[in-house]
């Protein structure tokens, strides 16, 4: 089986080394690696030049999902496996990813993450939170992250890869595979294939790219209203926490001031983050998992305001035309 590797970046100066490095260990037999530079203004480029195996292609800045579907019509894998310039597959990750294309209604394959940088709380938090996530989920999954995914080349043919209308890394990879999964293929899960990637470690940035997500997630919803409710990764926890913080924050800025609503909604917004902090402190037995409550409580807020945005644009202003 050809084996293409593709990796996106975008002034990823700092940890493209790496994901390269990774990338090319992997010891697959036939395998090709290929990062896409999209217009990236720093030192991107001679960090891949440091690996003469690498393949490198470079456009002009077009966004996340541009780049990998240039990286897949580049290659000439079978199948085409995507990670990100900010993460480090680890020893093993494509040989995993490779072994779950068990049947021919396979069309792809998704593994998990493990970290990077773990002595810094943020990623800590970020990190735990989403092992939590992928602990509840099953052989086949609705949905796949690009940071770690193998598709088929008949499967990206098909659907035409990801919608390069998403300029922002968000959504892209949801939309891409709902639609794989609505022409009948399964997205399988491997639970050994990991990617270590580097999380944000400052709480500003991480709820910009909240908002991002927010956004972009309208986007989707308006592709795929179907899959408004959640997938395997959405819980119900994350479709309600945007309307409440709405709700609060309407209750002081848009609407005649009402106390008992604004409580009523801070406190539930706040309630409902208790339960996953609580398990993943018991789960380190270290109580500075507890912290993640507040984490999430903030960013129920950074993505309500995303989604309200979006909706505006998506909904109103191009529903319009």
């Amino acid at each position: 089986m050809k084996v293409s590797i593709v990796i996106p970046a975008y002034n990823a100066e700092k940890t493209i080394g790496q994901a390269v490095g990774a990338a090319l260990s992997q010891g697959c037999p036939d395998c090709e690696v290929i990062v896409v530079d999209d217009g990236s203004t720093d030192g991107t480029q001679d960090a891949v030049k440091r690996y003469p195996f690498a393949k490198y292609v470079r456009q002009d800045n077009a966004g996340p999902a541009s780049a990998r579907n240039a990286g897949w019509r580049a290659s000439v894998g079978e199948v085409i496996m995507f990670t990100d310039s900010d993460c480090v597959p680890q020893p093993g990750w494509a040989r995993a990813l490779a072994a779950g294309f068990t049947e021919d209604t396979v069309g792809a394959v998704t593994g998990s993450y493990d970290i990077a940088n773990p002595d810094d709380l943020l990623p800590m938090l970020i990190h735990e939170e989403i092992k939590d996530r992928h602990a509840g989920y099953k052989d086949t999954v609705k949905f796949f992250g690009s940071y770690n995914v193998a598709l088929r080349r008949s499967v990206l043919e098909e659907t035409g890869g990801f919608d390069e209308t998403y300029r922002r890394a968000s959504g892209e990879d949801n939309d891409l595979s709902y639609r794989v999964t609505k022409r009948g293929y399964k997205i399988a899960f491997a639970a050994g294939s990991l990617v270590s990637h580097y999380h944000t470690s400052r709480l500003w940035k991480y709820l910009k790219e909240q908002y991002t997500h927010g956004y972009w997630r309208m986007k989707l919803y308006k592709a795929h209203p179907d899959m408004a409710g959640g997938d395997d990764y959405t819980r119900i926890k994350d479709v309600v926490e945007p309307p409440l913080a709405l709700t609060s924050l309407g209750s002081v800025l848009l609407l005649p001031f009402t106390p008992l609503l604004l409580a009523a909604a801070v406190l539930l917004l706040a309630l409902i983050q208790v339960p996953a902090a609580v398990r993943i402190a018991a789960r380190r037995r270290d109580a500075s998992g507890l912290l993640l409550a507040p984490v999430t409580f903030f960013r129920g807020y950074a993505r309500g305001m995303g989604m309200l945005a979006g909706a505006v644009r998506f909904f109103i202003i191009e529903g319009s035309r």
